[in-house]
């Protein structure tokens, strides 16, 4: 078992699919970053339908057909790695939403082969 296991803190940040950070798509500049300072690992998913602060709906329900669907990255570690990159992420974004939630990490480990 990990030293991840225990009570830790998950992130969730919501965007849109087509938001950059650079010349990054945004979720790819967060999962560099993410592994620069050492997070355990974080996940992208990929929306199908929704709406933000706009109320603007988006998805193919909407008769939207980009590719500017909903995202949500989440990565779980402690606070204090959370709170120490939270400055990072805060300056990477132009919109969207940001939270946080106390966890319990039953298990993290690699599959053994």
């Amino acid at each position: 078992m990990s030293k991840l296991v225990g009570e830790k803190v998950r992130m969730r940040i919501w965007f849109n699919e087509g938001d950059r950070y650079g010349d990054e798509l945004l979720y790819e500049a967060f999962l560099k970053l993410f592994r620069e300072e050492g997070f355990a690992g974080a996940t992208v998913i990929r929306g199908i339908a929704g709406y933000g602060a706009r109320s603007m709906r988006r998805g193919a329900a909407s008769g939207d057909v980009s590719r500017d669907l909903p995202v949500i990255v989440i990565a779980v570690d402690s606070k204090e790695k959370i709170d120490r990159v939270m400055p990072k992420i805060d300056a990477m974004m132009s919109g969207g939403m940001i939270t946080m939630e106390k966890t319990t990490v039953l298990r993290y480990a690699h599959k053994h082969r």
